[in-house]
């Protein structure tokens, strides 16, 4: 009998015991972005981000009500001494340029409790990538219908774009006339010119460019547009690379 009552009381206090609400004030920083699929990220550490990189760091406090806090951000880069910036706020917004691995720390104090503590979040900025197709076959079959660097018709493509922070790129036909120019490295060039479509053939592409570690690059090559190759007679991409 005494098993049985100590049974049923520890059956009514445990669920209570679990639900029972922790009221400790507390932050929890996140590191908020978007990827290169274009979808909202929030993590405790980016591994291998592209840079340009716009991230919004956030203390993310809770049971703060009548609490004096006081939030400094440090940004540091590895390998280097002392911090590059310092913040004062409780959810700031910093735009990564650079390759590397950056340590963010949030330093809170909460002061009428007698509570200091700090956490550290990682951004990790890959190092720049680019490569420009020597074909393409705009005939709006879904695939490589734009020229554009390697990656643009699909963002999961072995060897994609990494960390280019400025870019600017030309296409030429075979007598030095300008065709079309573009500065971000995600658009590209349709197969038209002035709204018409070009004839099959060779063109020409100038890119330079310059990524997230200093690299520059000054890329010149052959194009050949394709517009009789289909995902249909081919079974895969058309786009391929020197």
């Amino acid at each position: 009998m005494k098993k049985l009552i100590f049974g049923l009381v520890m059956t009514i206090f445990l669920p209570l015991a679990a639900t029972a609400e922790d009221n400790t004030p507390k932050v929890s920083p996140t590191a908020n972005y978007l990827d290169a699929e274009n979808t909202w990220q929030e993590t405790t550490s980016i591994d291998d981000g592209e840079a340009p990189l716009e991230v919004t760091f956030r203390a993310n406090p809770q049971n703060m009500d009548g609490h004096d806090v006081a939030y400094v951000w440090h940004f540091r880069k590895q390998g280097e001494e002392g911090d590059f910036l310092v913040r004062y706020e409780e959810e700031t917004t910093y735009r990564f340029t650079e390759s590397g691995s950056f340590d963010i720390t949030l330093k809170y104090q909460i002061s009428d409790l007698g509570i200091e503590d700090s956490t550290t979040i990682v951004v990790a900025i890959s190092e720049s990538h680019l490569e420009m197709p020597n074909a393409f076959s705009p005939n709006d079959d879904g695939f490589n219908d734009i020229y554009g660097a390697k990656g643009v018709n699909d963002s999961n493509a072995s060897g994609h774009y990494k960390s280019i922070v400025s870019f600017h790129g030309y296409i030429f036909n075979r007598w030095g006339q300008k065709l079309f120019e573009w500065t971000d490295v995600s658009k590209g060039w349709d197969g038209k010119y002035n709204g018409r479509d070009v004839k099959d053939g060779v063109y020409y592409v100038l890119v330079k460019a310059k990524g997230a570690d200093g690299r520059e690059y000054n890329i010149r090559k052959d194009i050949n547009l394709l517009r009789g190759y289909t995902s249909e007679s081919t079974g895969n991409s058309t786009t391929t690379t020197e």
